[in-house]
């Protein structure tokens, strides 16, 4: 096992505590149809981020009014779909294990649709700090989001880990000066890595938070020689 300690966590919500992998497919797909664009590679495109970054991307010539409504209408079909939104494994653990004032959960969604899903999930009680796409101006692969999480519980980027699934938080987690702990519930090790994660594990329920010698610091222990598991998205 390898222990890493820290103060803080600044962990991602959607693959990371959340699986909300089919939800995110079905919606994004039934936009890209709407426009003639594959679906996979607009999910892909998609993923990590913030719905309104990408639909500016995916549709460059639009104007800024049909940007905003388009994510309007992102924002409500994925609130509404949650049938089968549910905790990933080792979630509720480690939420449970770790201090309120010791972490932040930073996601791309906003915050009605953070709020939705992690209520399905049965997290949010857990959950007392919160980054979403509402609180931020640039989203993720930009720092802007885990610099924002460390500021939310008084901690330096150095001292936190980012727990993310997705290559553009873990760069958005590098790039703001904390290590970055990936998990691969959905993209393989490979862009991990070339994002600049530090290490890589299964999912959260290959973690266990440790009792330390003081309060103000976490420790968290992994597997070394964990068997890799295949991501469900890619």
């Amino acid at each position: 096992m390898t222990q890493i300690t820290c103060k803080g966590l600044l962990v991602d919500m959607d693959g990371v505590l959340v699986d909300s992998t089919p939800a995110v497919a079905r919606v994004w797909t039934r936009w890209a149809q709407k426009y003639n664009f594959d679906p996979d590679s607009t999910v892909l495109h998609a993923h990590g981020r913030k719905s309104l970054d990408s639909i500016r991307e995916l549709l460059p010539q639009a104007d800024a009014t049909t940007h905003l409504a388009e994510n309007r209408w992102m924002e409500q079909a994925e609130i509404e779909d949650v049938a089968d939104v549910v905790a990933l494994p080792g979630a509720k653990a480690l939420l449970a294990a770790v201090g309120p004032g010791q972490f932040t959960v930073v996601t791309s969604a906003t915050r009605a649709l953070a709020e939705v899903r992690l209520r399905a999930a049965g997290l949010w009680q857990h959950v007392h700090h919160l980054v979403s796409a509402s609180d931020i101006q640039l989203g993720k692969p930009d720092p802007e989001p885990y610099l924002k999480g460390a500021a939310a519980i008084r901690m330096p980027p150095k001292d936190c880990i980012v727990i993310e699934d997705a290559p553009s938080g873990t760069r958005s987690g590098k790039v703001a000066g904390a290590r970055v702990l990936a998990v691969r519930t959905t993209t393989l090790d490979a862009p991990l890595l070339a994002a600049g994660a530090d290490w890589i594990v299964n999912d959260c329920s290959s973690l266990r938070v440790l009792n330390s010698a003081t309060r103000h610091h976490l420790i968290l222990e992994l597997p070394v020689n964990e068997t890799p598991r295949q991501p469900k998205m890619r």
